[in-house]
């Protein structure tokens, strides 16, 4: 894998996001900012009947890595409970650290751009921070820590 920041998926859903906006309706929500590099994002889950995610969507303000990684993750915890969503959440990060993305790890496929984050460790905060909001809003906290 390339160790390029600036994956062509990045750029397009750094400038272009597919899911972003606040919903009429959602069942939790969590801030996330960095202030270090002015980074914030606010993300909004629904749930179905089982208790699945239904719906994810984003506000931010941000870079494109972290529009970008918002986007896709609000594609990839589609359809997962809570429990799923924070294990992706745990292997996010650990591919974004190490750059390491086996190819049995199929659920990583379209997170793989990412991997060359990790070349690039102060913008590791910018594509994590959606993932961070991503928790809080699963664990009912209003704010993801504020690094």
């Amino acid at each position: 894998m390339s160790d390029d920041l600036y994956q062509e998926i990045i750029l397009e859903r750094g400038r272009a996001p597919r899911h972003t906006g606040r919903p009429a309706r959602w069942d939790a929500s969590a801030r996330g900012d960095n202030p270090m590099c002015g980074d914030r994002i606010e993300v909004f889950l629904s749930y179905d009947a089982e208790g699945m995610i239904a719906a994810t969507r984003f506000e931010a303000r941000g870079c494109l890595v972290s529009v970008a990684s918002a986007d896709l993750m609000a594609e990839c915890v589609l359809g997962r409970t809570p429990a799923q969503a924070r294990a992706l959440s745990a292997r996010f990060a650990d591919l974004t650290r190490t750059g390491a993305c086996p190819d049995d790890e199929t659920d990583l496929l379209p997170l793989r751009p990412f991997a060359g984050v990790a070349a690039y460790p102060s913008r590791i905060k910018c594509a994590t921070l959606p993932w961070q909001a991503l928790l809080a809003a699963l664990d009912g906290k209003g704010e993801a820590c504020r690094d």
